[in-house]
């Protein structure tokens, strides 16, 4: 399903809610039907919106990687010819944090999200958050249609 042609920032705002600062991710660099991979460099971005005291703490990766699985939800859906249903997280588990800060990370992020099962916005994804060869986060979120 996957087009081969990245997906930039811009495009990528009109796949998900997040607007201005709060679009974390750059680039959508491949994607199928159950997985994508993006690269950022959002993280080192002094206006980034989740700083707080000049710092961004690791627990904001899921956030990455909750919006990686929702560029891929919208991804789906435009392929399929439709929109993404409005969604949101209901759940993160066995989420892991291996760094106490991103901001510190002076490479850009990979963020893969793999859709382990479910449809449209009823969905649970697993993510993996790295730098480099370096495994900076990783866990399962679990989307919820919004009704």
């Amino acid at each position: 399903m996957s087009n081969g042609i990245a997906v930039n920032k811009a495009e990528i705002r009109t796949l998900i809610p997040h607007s201005g600062l709060m679009c974390l991710l750059d680039e959508v660099t491949q994607w199928d039907d159950q997985s994508i991979v993006c690269i950022t460099n959002t993280h080192r971005d002094p206006v980034n919106p989740l700083r707080r005291e000049g710092r961004l703490s690791a627990l904001h990766a899921f956030e990455y990687g909750a919006q990686a699985a929702a560029v891929h939800g919208g991804l789906r859906a435009r392929s399929a010819g439709t929109t993404a249903a409005s969604g949101y997280l209901a759940a993160l588990r066995d989420g892991r944090l291996n760094v106490t800060r991103l901001d510190q990370i002076h490479l850009s992020l990979r963020v893969c999200a793999t859709r382990l099962f479910g449809d449209r916005a009823n969905t649970v994804y697993e993510f993996l958050i790295s730098a480099a060869n370096v495994l900076v986060a990783e866990g399962r979120i679990i989307i919820l249609e919004r009704v």
